[in-house]
């Protein structure tokens, strides 16, 4: 899992009850169920008319899961990994391919394709549309939670103005305008939480995923490609070094 998503949320809660409990630890004036209908409420209609009941029941679990999940193997281990194959490949020919355990299951299909023989056009064109299936669902994912974000502020300050309303309406009742001032400032509370410390930083997050995303399977297609066209196991991965940072070059340049 990825930690800094996970301490970055339990990061967050956890300044917020800190401030509440140095002001005194009244947690249940913090609590208002007008804020959370306005704010939860408001944000998911204006949400559902910008998309579908399904993409929006879709995308939001799969975009706290991209967010919480870490990539299953490196950029440079791929690389390593590839080679691995490239060699086996060269070595013992495309059958051998068969035998080896892979964990990327990405890789371990483009692996299965060259076995099985398939021609190069077919695995190109299989694997780049598998990408950008995988690309545009976390594409979804990040336009989701990132509609929430720009609703949740915008209905915090109209749960806001609507208890500045009641609050002048009773204007006759001193005793009244403090809790309700109180209530309507909760709601605009509630829209910056949820905006700036969920889903924004999730919908970046899963920006991030995408980007990892597309370099890993660049990646492996043009590897598997290769690999299939029998280019020697230095060709390879002299191609693919491309692909990683000056860093990471430099650290498999010393490593060999």
């Amino acid at each position: 899992m990825d930690i800094a998503t996970i301490l970055g949320l339990v990061g967050a809660v956890a300044v917020i009850v800190v401030l509440i409990l140095i002001d005194g630890g009244n947690f249940g004036q913090y609590v208002d169920k007008h804020a959370i209908i306005i704010i939860f409420g408001g944000a998911f209609t204006a949400t559902l008319t910008r998309y579908p009941l399904g993409v929006i029941l879709h995308g939001i679990p799969m975009g706290f899961k991209a967010a919480l999940a870490m990539p299953r193997i490196s950029p440079r281990e791929l690389v390593e990994e590839i080679t691995r194959v490239a060699e086996v490949a060269r070595k013992q020919g495309p059958n051998a391919l068969e035998k080896l355990e892979i964990a990327d299951p990405t890789l371990a299909q483009g692996v299965r394709y060259i076995a099985d023989g398939y021609d190069a056009d077919f695995i190109r064109q299989t694997m780049e549309t598998e990408k950008d299936n995988v690309y545009a669902q976390l594409d979804e994912a990040q336009k989701i939670y990132r509609s929430i974000g720009d609703c949740a502020p915008a209905f915090g300050m109209i749960g806001t103005l609507l208890g500045m309303v009641n609050m002048f309406a009773n204007m006759t009742d001193p005793s009244k305008l403090g809790p309700i001032m109180a209530m309507a400032l909760i709601a605009t509370l509630y829209g910056a939480v949820v905006a700036n410390m969920v889903c924004m930083p999730i919908a970046d997050k899963c920006h991030l995923k995408m980007a990892e995303e597309d370099i890993s399977r660049s990646i492996i297609i043009d590897g598997i490609i290769q690999i299939r066209n029998q280019k020697s196991p230095q060709i390879v991965k002299e191609m693919l070094l491309a692909y990683l940072t000056a860093h990471d070059r430099h650290d498999m340049a010393e490593a060999a």
